[in-house]
């Protein structure tokens, strides 16, 4: 069996506060930052709670070799709400390029990983 997932495209950081986070992170020569395309945009969404998903702050940097994502979720129930309580900041997901997202996720489904929300633009 190959693979599912081989190119890395982004690392997901929940955040407090993304505004300090953008701060420090520029310190250490991470940037320029950009404002995530709008929620909205996304045609395809299945999540816990949509309004809560689209009351998330994204922010993101592209380096040479991966994206950097900052997320500040709100105070509603979210899936990055709760990791943001129960763990504190962190890496809240990696997201990999694929040739075709629908073998891919089925693919990662048949090696027994579970799909918390989904969502394409």
């Amino acid at each position: 069996m190959s693979a599912v997932f081989k190119t890395l495209h982004h690392v997901c950081i929940v955040v407090r506060d993304i505004d300090k986070a953008v701060a420090y992170y520029e310190t250490v020569g991470i940037g320029p930052w950009q404002n995530y395309p709008p929620l909205a945009q996304y045609v395809e969404l299945h999540m816990p709670n949509r309004d809560a998903f689209m009351a998330l702050r994204y922010k993101f940097a592209n380096l040479d070799n991966v994206q950097i994502q900052l997320c500040e979720p709100g105070p509603a129930d979210s899936p990055q709400r709760r990791f943001l309580d129960q763990h504190g900041e962190g890496v809240f997901h990696i997201g990999f390029e694929v040739a075709d997202c629908n073998d891919s996720e089925k693919a990662a489904k048949a090696l027994g990983l579970s799909v918390l929300m989904r969502g394409r633009r």
